[in-house]
């Protein structure tokens, strides 16, 4: 539950450059709450346009848009923040550089069946102070977690508005606060992603939907969970965390796009049961729900086009 006097706090990061949270915050929460649900759900959809087959669209567009988030501080955490945040809009239709409202990559190989893509997410960074589990311990920086991830396409229908694949990405996590850079340990989170296009017997409506476990290592969940002696209490005592299971999570996401605004939605579920850090003292609810909705607008757009097949 959320307490009075925490949705605007006072991090490290704000006093460094004499900013209020309320403003760094929100500008960190924007990319790491939206990278690891709001895109890769949203975002685990089939390209911007309403098409199945090959286009002549812009090389670019870039826009402005509004989302409202509300996710806990932490997988495992009984906290939440709601928030309400702009964001940058930005489709660039590369060759090997692509980007759209569903993520950003780059593909180092692609076949038929195959592609082998650069895999993005984040965590937000949590103030110790503001989160009754973690009071008295070291703040946890936001992490950018990237690497590669290996795509296979398992089921396309005919008019390709149907897409079931299994994407098998690989991340390092790097916890920061601007001012130093640790490496935070790995993570592995293997799904499977289905992609429907033209539901609701509407055109252009897009619904995604990802399952999968997620494993990470000792180092990264001893980061997140673990307990070092000296911020031991009677009500927390010292944990050491293992590597292994962690988890397995389950989005939902329906978007559309308009011909000068996008909107879109998430759901995102997550169940921490038998995961190997359980019965960490910071691990407070083995339920991890997350759900925000967004809205863009289109401002500018290149004259170049170049010719896409969005279903891929």
């Amino acid at each position: 539950m959320d307490r009075p006097g925490h949705s605007v706090r006072e991090s490290r990061l704000a006093r460094r450059l004499g900013l209020h949270d309320h403003l760094v915050g929100a500008l960190w929460t924007a990319f790491s709450a939206t990278a690891p649900a709001l895109l890769p759900a949203v975002l685990a959809l089939s390209g911007a346009a309403t098409g199945a087959r090959a286009e002549q669209l812009p090389l670019w567009e870039a826009g402005a848009g509004v989302t409202v988030i509300s996710l806990p501080d932490y997988r495992g955490s009984d906290e939440r923040r709601s928030w309400l945040l702009p964001f940058p809009y930005l489709v660039y239709r590369g060759e090997f550089l692509q980007a759209d409202e569903r993520r950003m990559r780059g593909l180092f190989v692609k076949t038929d069946r195959f592609e082998i893509d650069a895999s993005m997410g984040a965590t937000p960074p949590v103030e110790s102070s503001g989160n009754e589990a973690r009071k008295g311990m070291p703040d946890l920086d936001a992490t950018l977690e990237i690497g590669p991830s290996l795509n296979m396409l398992l089921l396309q229908t005919n008019d390709r508005k149907t897409r079931l694949e299994l994407r098998l990405p690989v991340r390092a996590a790097l916890a920061t606060d601007f001012s130093h850079v640790n490496f935070a340990g790995w993570v592995f989170q293997p799904n499977l992603n289905l992609d429907l296009r033209d539901v609701l017997d509407q055109g252009g409506w897009k619904l995604g939907m990802l399952a999968g476990p997620i494993f990470s290592d000792r180092r990264y969940n001893q980061y997140f969970y673990g307990v070092d002696p000296a911020f031991a209490t009677t009500s927390r005592p010292a944990y050491n965390a293992s590597g292994g299971y962690a988890g397995t999570q389950f989005i939902t996401a329906l978007s559309k796009r308009y011909r000068d605004f996008w909107v879109g939605g998430f759901a995102r579920w997550d169940t921490l049961n038998n995961a190997v850090f359980a019965d960490s003292p910071l691990v407070k609810t083995s339920q991890y729900f997350a759900a925000g909705v967004a809205v863009a607008w289109v401002i500018g757009e290149s004259k170049t086009r170049v010719e896409t097949n969005q279903s891929q």
